[in-house]
């Protein structure tokens, strides 16, 4: 069988790996990305006089912010990585 050469996640497969990464217990986490937006004039073709404007569009960052509902993008803490519970050991 041929090596993956391409592995896509969804946005609750990432929210969920970044809760557990993170060892969140409890609250509803929301994927956040931040990005940084650049404007600028682009040759329409090489050696070409004639020019349009453009955007650029970078990612700077992924993380997770607290919100107040589940979604796609938002998952609760204490359902995907529920805490362990304490095992006491028995007195002697």
């Amino acid at each position: 069988m041929a090596e993956p050469t391409q592995i896509m996640f969804s946005y609750s497969e990432i929210v969920e790996t970044l809760i557990k990464k993170h060892d969140l217990h409890s609250g509803i986490w929301m994927l956040s990305i931040n990005f940084a937006m650049r404007a600028t004039n682009v040759e329409t073709a090489p050696s070409s006089n004639e020019h349009v404007p453009t955007a650029m569009v970078g990612i700077m960052g992924v993380g997770l912010h607290r919100t107040d509902r589940e979604s796609n993008l938002a998952l609760d803490a204490a359902k995907v990585n529920p805490a362990t519970p304490v095992k006491h050991r028995p007195r002697r």
